[in-house]
């Protein structure tokens, strides 16, 4: 049996902060992953000479936001690509009605201001919610106080629909009132030029981290931790288990004694969305070189309701669409070539036989990847923000928890992910970890060995 003073599980952004910062303390830490990669949910795939981060893919508002200081420390390139919180205006975007024409700039203003006037009488709706409220429930009594058309109505529906869909996998029914409480962006967003997963690449570079190797165990008592991975076991003072919330909701890591409810509530309230990513590149661009955004409202945009132009990244005309939520489940029992045959035929709605024969393509299937069962976490009908930073434990000082979903600032982010590793760090160390001496001490190691 190995020993060690702090077991990691799990090789994403959350675990190997923590595992950085414990051993830059100079303690003996291993991190145990299950699958054959770092990253976790930042997963960039580099097979066709250029990135595509089937994961997370944005910085979420750079203003002060240490993610975007250890991005500039480490020197990352990035383009700004703010797309704000589902938004519909302040960026160019292509507006398409419910029959797939495109939208006049009067129809697209009057579109802009029928949704932040319901937005309004949404935030007044929210602030008087009860428990037990869905967002659902909320949007339905802002709707019927608008005094809107029913036409201008059925399109705000949709895309509060597409908004809770896109910013939490989840229905807008499963979503609690305030599950979007935290949807705010502080400054620019920002994609990446080499992808995402650069970043977990050059923390854990170095670290004691055994790969294939999925935790099924995780026993606690008076002395210690022992976890069963792999065929193998190990022990140590204690444990910091990054898994992602759908995981945890599996049962596919069993804890002796039992989990507190102080911890197996939240794990069993919060819920876990499903947002899968489809790429498609194009040999000629056909939208307009100035769009951000493309997209189609009411019934043209049933499923397919946004494209995003990301050609920056591979210099190739690309297009970024997604599936989420039930239609998130839903696709994964198809193919490839069916969901992509699927999503353009609600392109060629918009824009006809401009829309040529896809060159390569790319799908994700988050919800069906046993080392995640699904996207990010998202605050589920009975749940509270409380819960996502009660899951982070720790038990008995020795069993923390982190990753994005124990974080309730802003659950469901790279960030969080980040924030929460370098909180379990501090937790265990007793004392401050500044995150300016962690980017710091990265890019001295690399210059150190060369890299």
């Amino acid at each position: 049996m190995s020993n060690f003073d702090t077991i990691v599980i799990g090789a994403g952004m959350s675990g190997l902060t923590s595992a950085r910062m414990l051993s830059d303390a100079g303690q003996r830490v291993v991190v145990l992953e299950g699958r054959d990669r770092v990253g976790g949910r930042m997963h960039t795939d580099r097979s066709a000479g250029f990135p595509v981060d089937l994961g997370a893919s944005w910085v979420h508002g750079i203003s002060g936001s240490a993610l975007w200081d250890l991005v500039q420390a480490l020197d990352i390139p990035t383009s700004e690509y703010t797309v704000g919180s589902f938004q519909v205006g302040g960026r160019p975007i292509e507006n398409f009605d419910g029959e797939g024409r495109p939208m006049t700039l009067a129809a697209t203003q009057q579109w802009i201001s029928d949704v932040e006037e319901a937005d309004r009488l949404l935030q007044e709706e929210i602030a008087h919610s009860h428990p037990g409220d869905t967002y659902l429930d909320v949007t339905e009594r802002a709707l019927d106080r608008s005094g809107m058309t029913p036409e201008r109505i059925d399109d705000i529906r949709e895309f509060f629909r597409h908004r809770v869909e896109e910013q939490c996998g989840a229905w807008i029914g499963d979503l609690d009132a305030h599950g979007l409480d935290e949807d705010a962006i502080d400054g620019d967003e920002v994609i990446f030029l080499r992808g995402y997963d650069e970043i977990p690449r050059r923390i854990g570079a170095g670290l004691d981290i055994r790969l294939n190797t999925a935790v099924t165990r995780v026993n606690r008592g008076s002395e210690g931790v022992v976890v069963h991975a792999g065929g193998e076991t190990y022990a140590a003072d204690r444990v910091v288990v990054t898994v992602p919330l759908g995981v945890l909701q599996s049962g596919a890591i069993e804890f002796s004694p039992a989990l507190p409810d102080a911890v197996a509530g939240p794990i069993s309230r919060l819920g876990m969305g499903v947002f899968n990513k489809i790429f498609v590149q194009f040999s000629e661009r056909f939208w307009s070189e100035d769009s951000y955004v493309l997209r189609a409202l009411g019934e043209a945009g049933e499923h397919w309701h946004s494209w995003y132009d990301v050609s920056v990244v591979s210099g190739v005309p690309t297009l970024l669409t997604f599936a989420a939520g039930p239609f998130g489940r839903q696709m994964q029992s198809l193919s490839d070539e069916e969901v992509v045959d699927n999503a353009l035929g609600a392109l060629r709605l918009l824009y006809g036989d401009a829309v040529g024969t896809p060159r390569a393509h790319w799908v994700t299937r988050w919800g069906a990847d046993e080392f995640s069962n699904g996207s990010y976490s998202h605050l589920a009908v009975g749940s509270t923000h409380h819960d996502h930073d009660a899951l982070a434990g720790p038990v008995n000082d020795v069993l923390h928890f982190a990753g994005e979903a124990t974080w309730g600032d802003e659950p469901a982010t790279v960030g969080a992910a980040l924030y929460s590793g370098h909180r379990a760090a501090e937790r265990i160390l007793g004392t401050p970890v500044d995150l300016g001496e962690f980017a710091a001490g990265i890019t001295a190691r690399e210059l150190k060995e060369g890299r």
